[in-house]
């Protein structure tokens, strides 16, 4: 058999690798597989009736019809974004539409961003571990990276100097504060202003992927790092933080609609690149997002805030059952992810061969969210999707699998 020729690609191309949750998450179409893999939305909870009648409705008048299926502006569409900006004030940040650019999920948000600032050999500050798809969406920029520590880092001249040695600037820093995929923790108020006074030394900005930030099951709330740093520095077109908003984890993953919130400066910026991208996001899926929105997005919050509760308290209680000497975990307050470390000697990647071969049980090995490869010993753990039932049955297996491999 002939190998298939292929073209020389560009460089970035090197970069691009396979997401490995999105492999794993094709063990969904294994019969009898537990899955702590993906951290996807329970579909139980997706507003499927109020869907179908909007689509109805939509669709069932000539005028919204033609509208809906029509080319739309870059921006996205108006009512969705007079939306978003008012529940960005109630944040705490007080947005209008022109700081809103609606993006075909967040995921495409990163794209875009990593675009807008990187050139190759630049650095992004990125904690560690970190979103494995904020990695994927910044590679193809052929970017560095460095490890952001909130309230223990170097200081901004070391980190300049030694960015200007590998060739590049640095051009931003990168996190989750809010239930971090894939740790689940949350950043304190003490970190945030942290990272807000290491960018400020940097002059670098903050992008803040508010994923899960809605779902906080208990403790406090803690303020939207773009909301503190407003009111540090006066309005939000003096800000240096980048919101990265989602319907997905609230609403429903399936219409792809996320949101940047920023500056009129850097939406202006960001509009060129999805009018060169995609030109618009779907406009009948942002008409859609818009009425479940209006019609009651405060009500799904709260379900799926009881609803992934009741899956956490679950699989934090099936791991203190196992009583394995050297394993430990996080206890996130909201969100939808348990980082485990494993006892001495485990290695995540092998200990998932073990799990899906002897016992139909999956997750996503640590060291997929690092940069340097490191965090062998980890693994991300997924509440969101298996009933409790499947929790209990999966973590039991996988302490099995974990006490016959030490």
């Amino acid at each position: 058999m002939t190998t298939p020729a292929e073209p020389t690609y560009a460089r970035r191309a090197d970069r691009m690798r396979a997401s490995e949750i999105r492999e794993l998450l094709k063990l969904l179409e294994r019969p009898g597989i537990i899955s702590f893999a993906g951290g996807i939305p329970d579909p139980n909870l997706f507003p499927v009736a109020r869907v179908s009648r909007a689509y109805a409705e939509i669709l069932g008048e000539a005028t919204t019809a033609a509208a809906a299926l029509q080319y739309s502006t870059s921006e996205g569409y108006a009512p969705l974004r007079a939306w978003i900006a008012d529940d960005m004030r109630r944040l705490g940040v007080a947005a209008t539409p022109a700081n809103i650019l609606v993006t075909s999920g967040s995921q495409q948000g990163l794209e875009f961003l990593g675009k807008l600032f990187l050139d190759p050999g630049d650095t992004a500050l990125v904690t560690a571990p970190t979103y494995l798809g904020a990695l994927q969406a910044f590679a193809a920029y052929e970017p560095r990276y460095a490890v952001l520590k909130p309230g223990d880092a170097a200081s901004p001249t070391q980190m300049r100097d030694t960015a200007s040695a590998a060739g590049g600037r640095i051009k931003f820093a990168y996190l989750v504060p809010d239930f971090a995929n894939p740790t689940g923790e949350t950043l304190s108020l003490r970190q945030r202003h942290d990272v807000l006074d290491l960018a400020a030394g940097l002059d670098i900005p903050v992008i803040e992927d508010a994923a899960y930030a809605a779902l906080r099951f208990e403790g406090e709330d803690q303020p939207c790092m773009q909301a503190l740093d407003v009111a540090a520095r006066g309005s939000l077109n003096a800000s240096r933080v980048i919101y990265c908003g989602t319907f997905s984890k609230t609403l429903t993953p399936g219409l792809r609609v996320g949101w940047i919130c920023a500056s009129e400066a850097i939406i202006r910026r960001l509009v060129l690149i999805k009018q060169a991208g995609d030109l618009n996001s779907s406009l009948i899926n942002q008409m859609i997002m818009h009425r479940l929105a209006t019609d009651d997005f405060a009500g799904q919050v709260t379900r799926a805030r009881q609803h992934y509760r009741t899956r956490r308290d679950a699989m934090i209680a099936a791991l203190e059952a196992l009583q394995i000497p050297g394993l430990s975990w996080t206890k996130p307050e909201g969100g939808l992810f348990i980082w485990v470390t494993l006892p001495d000697g485990l290695e995540g990647a092998g200990l998932l061969e073990r799990c899906v071969a002897e016992a139909n049980v999956a997750f996503v090995p640590g060291a997929a969210f690092f940069t340097d490869g490191t965090g062998r010993n980890t693994v991300r753990l997924s509440y969101s999707l298996p009933s409790e039932d499947a929790i209990r049955t999966g973590i039991a297996k996988f302490g099995d699998i974990v006490r016959s491999s030490v």
